[in-house]
């Protein structure tokens, strides 16, 4: 049994590794190279970056594209670009402004891992025959009867979990994660060892195709009519100032909102079909229930038994819940004081056991209920 528990001696395993042109891959192809592995590189073009800021540091850009390409020549490896730019733009970007629009916060990394990575890609390095696809994702990865269970990485700060909910058992079972073990200061360090040419570049900071974090500017772009000027409501349905459009809030906004008041006001709701949003002071954010929609349970109906963990957001800590699985959907109890939580975004399960957090599934938020409002 070789190291990414193949029963094939590693010369003859064949597999391709995910090359984004960042640190993270590198180092995986870097490790599947040295431990003696037939390996390709794949790296995904997904989206035209010649107007994109210099500022902001995205991965899939054309220099990502280069740096990806030197590693693989250095490592002496494979190396193929795959050109997914449509598919990219109608599954993720797409999908992404339709979410805002509706007044939701959309987390297309989670979008593009579920389409362009781990279905289209998935289905690329099946048809090279390869024996696994591996990526640098910092999630761990545990063989237990006859099946791959996903759980939180050792660098709990660096830990992916959160976007991968949604991949299958299938994908899973076919997927290798090396990085789950380590800390990010061990992979740069090897990067620095192995003399890669992107052992100090940075981190990705931004969503890919939203330099800067500048959301509205894509939403411009794309649906320039989807800024209409609507009403600012209190919690009793008071108009009380006037926005520019729904699509420059986000639920739990502080900043922008322009109405005085003697308490601060955040965004506590936002009605797409009546293009408003409600306002109201910051304990009017806390959470008490969410419907979920679109389930991928990866766990068993059992697990579902105990006391579950679940985040909100990726950068968000674990919180107690209990969830009432429905076919498709589920209802979730927060146990815990959370607040902010808007539709669009994952919630994903989790449940310790004797290897770690072990991630059960998840689903999307659909609607979230305030604690201190009747709806």
């Amino acid at each position: 049994m070789n190291s990414i528990g193949i029963s094939k001696p590693k010369k003859d395993t064949k597999v391709v590794v995910a090359m984004s042109g960042g640190v993270d891959s590198s180092v995986v192809a870097a490790l599947m190279k040295e431990e003696g592995y037939n390996v390709t590189g794949i790296t995904l073009k997904l989206y035209d970056d010649a107007k994109s800021s210099k500022e902001g540091r995205q991965c899939c850009a054309g220099q990502d594209i280069l740096d990806a390409k030197r590693v693989s020549e250095k490592l002496d490896i494979k190396h193929e670009i795959l050109f997914y730019q449509k598919k990219f733009k109608t599954e993720v970007v797409d999908t992404f402004i339709d979410s805002y629009v509706a007044g939701e916060t959309p987390i297309p990394c989670v979008q593009c891992n579920q389409t362009v990575k781990f279905r289209d890609l998935f289905k690329y390095a099946k048809k090279l025959n390869a024996d696994a696809l591996v990526t640098g994702h910092y999630v761990t990865r545990i063989q237990k009867n006859g099946h791959a269970n996903l759980y939180r990485a050792k660098d709990e700060k660096r830990d992916q979990s959160y976007f991968l909910f949604s991949t299958s058992q299938e994908q899973l079972d076919y997927l290798r994660f090396p990085l789950g073990e380590l800390d990010k200061s061990e992979t740069r360090s090897i990067a620095q060892k192995l003399k890669l040419n992107v052992a100090d570049k940075p981190d990705s900071q931004d969503i890919c195709f939203v330099p800067n974090g500048d959301y509205s500017s894509v939403i411009k772009k794309f649906r320039p009519e989807s800024f209409k000027a609507g009403n600012i409501l209190d919690i009793s349905g008071n108009r009380i100032g006037k926005h520019e459009g729904i699509i420059n809030y986000t639920i739990g906004q502080r900043r922008g909102i322009r109405v005085a008041n003697e308490k601060p006001l955040y965004v506590i709701n936002i009605d797409a079909k009546e293009n408003t949003i409600t306002v109201g002071e910051k304990e009017l954010l806390e959470i008490k229930e969410v419907k979920l929609r679109d389930l991928n349970i990866l766990g068993d109906k059992e697990d579902f038994n105990n006391l579950i963990k679940i985040k909100v957001r990726s950068t968000g800590r674990l919180i107690n819940a209990k969830i009432a699985i429905l076919d498709s959907s589920a209802k979730v109890e927060i146990l815990d004081t959370e607040t902010g939580i808007s539709p669009g975004q994952a919630c994903v399960f989790y449940l310790k056991d004797d290897y770690g957090d072990k991630v059960l599934g998840g689903g999307w938020i659909h609607k979230a209920y305030n604690k201190n409002l009747s709806t």
